[in-house]
């Protein structure tokens, strides 16, 4: 087992994976930027290194400046995270030849799912259910209008190397075809620096499902069921549940063999999750994250499984500690995500936090690195924190989560925590009854009022 892990990120996530390293007798390492000196993570790692100023490409993603600092502690493994450099094949690789352990998948698998074509052919290879679209990628209009009469409208347009909605475009009718390409193109190529784009089939009123594997290096494979993330913005998650409130448990069974049979075909290893559009009974891939998702929490809640935990052993060469048959869901669990955003406008609310409560109680796990007279700094993700409630079931799950939503306090900042309290009491939430669409429409209500 490592004796000391550099922990390459920032926030609650180092902070998790500090606590995880903690409880199995491992050594930590924060690294921080000259903005995050006062953070949580820095202040009770075992040791703690400044690798550079607050940008992010002159800190977080500096990758001689973190591999620096491994060498400088001694660290003899590095744990990404989520973000940054966590689906980064090329600092793998670097962390590799250096003889230190990447707590991660391979770097060949790492580029294999950070391409959606390349990604799209091998889990089709390996028997996953995809969305009907082009073969690889558009190159010309022509070849746009042909896919585009293949599976008829509308069509969305992606990138094939984007995540987080950025890169998407939606072509309703033949009108449409052409500027979409072309503005998918053109932000694709800004944000990844690759404007490759490929069409699929855009389903109209789709849930966002995903399934939860880890895999070892001996061969074991399972998967920890699934979590619904439909309660979304801008294609960004804010809400996540598991288990999915329309999902049976023999469709659950189902998928989840799928998914570990083929993630055993291709070999893989650590965590990943494969994320789904299901609707009407039927499962399509969209893309596999390669690292711990942000929405962790409340597959380790329904499950018992500490999923950092066996991040950390299998990429120290240890066998899984469970296998499918001792994987039991236990009630049900839901996540919000805490933003330092508007609740309406959704505008950055960076600045010093004066008052911080967090709520408490049977079921109710909050993940923040925040406290109260930590100034929250303007350069990186708006996220401050994720509530998570576990219930003996939804209902349950529910009433423990607007409990804790009224008892949290966050003052000297706007948080989206007012959003997800009005969410407490709107019908579809309560029932279930929504998909990837129902948040922005709901939220175009509530402007035009």
């Amino acid at each position: 087992m490592f004796k000391k892990i550099l922990i390459a990120n920032r926030g609650e996530i180092a902070l998790r994976v500090h606590r995880a390293c903690k409880e199995m007798g491992i050594l930590t390492v924060a690294v921080h930027s000259t903005a995050d000196r006062d953070a949580k993570h820095v202040l009770i790692a075992d040791e703690s290194v400044c690798i550079g100023p607050p940008a992010p490409t002159q800190s977080y993603l500096n990758v001689p400046a973190i591999m620096a600092a491994a060498e400088i502690t001694g660290a003899d493994a590095i744990h990404p995270g989520y973000g940054f450099l966590s689906e980064n094949a090329r600092f793998a690789d670097i962390v590799t030849a250096h003889d230190l352990t990447f707590i991660g998948p391979t770097a060949d698998h790492i580029r294999l799912m950070g391409d959606k074509i390349s990604a799209k052919k091998a889990v089709m290879e390996a028997g996953i259910p995809v969305v009907p679209g082009s073969k690889g990628e558009i190159t010309t209009e022509a070849q746009a209008k042909k896919v585009a009469a293949e599976i008829g409208f509308p069509l969305l347009v992606k990138a094939a190397a984007g995540g987080g909605g950025r890169g998407m475009k939606l072509a309703r009718t033949a009108a449409d075809l052409s500027e979409a390409v072309s503005m998918a193109r053109t932000e694709a190529l800004a944000a990844f620096g690759d404007g490759s784009v490929y069409l699929e089939r855009y389903l109209e009123t789709p849930r966002h499902v995903e399934v939860q594997i880890l895999a070892d290096a001996h061969g074991n494979v399972v998967h920890l069921g699934e979590r619904d993330c439909s309660l979304q913005r801008r294609n960004q998650k804010i809400l996540e549940e598991a288990p999915c409130p329309v999902l049976t448990a023999e469709h659950r069974q189902e998928i989840g063999e799928i998914v570990s049979r083929a993630i055993s075909k291709i070999g893989y290893l650590g965590v990943g999750t494969i994320e789904f559009l299901y609707e009407n009974g039927e499962f399509f891939f969209i893309e596999m994250n390669t690292r711990l998702q942000v929405e962790h929490p409340v597959t380790e809640a329904i499950t018992g499984i500490d999923l950092v935990r066996e991040q950390i052993r299998v990429a120290a060469g240890e066998k899984l500690s469970f296998t499918q048959d001792d994987v039991k869901f236990r009630g049900h669990a839901i996540e919000c995500r805490i933003n330092a955003e508007h609740p309406r406008t959704f505008v950055p609310s960076p600045g010093k936090i004066k008052e911080f409560h967090a709520p408490g109680g049977l079921g109710v796990r909050l993940d923040s690195a925040v406290y109260a007279g930590y100034s929250i700094p303007p350069y990186y993700d708006s996220l401050i924190g994720k509530l998570i409630v576990h219930g003996a079931n939804r209902q349950e799950a529910l009433m423990r989560l607007s409990r804790a939503l009224d008892e949290m306090v966050i003052s000297g900042i706007h948080t989206t925590l007012p959003l997800f309290q009005d969410l407490m009491n709107e019908e579809d939430v309560i029932s279930g009854n929504y998909n990837i669409h129902w948040l922005e429409h709901w939220l175009q209500e509530q402007q035009d009022e």
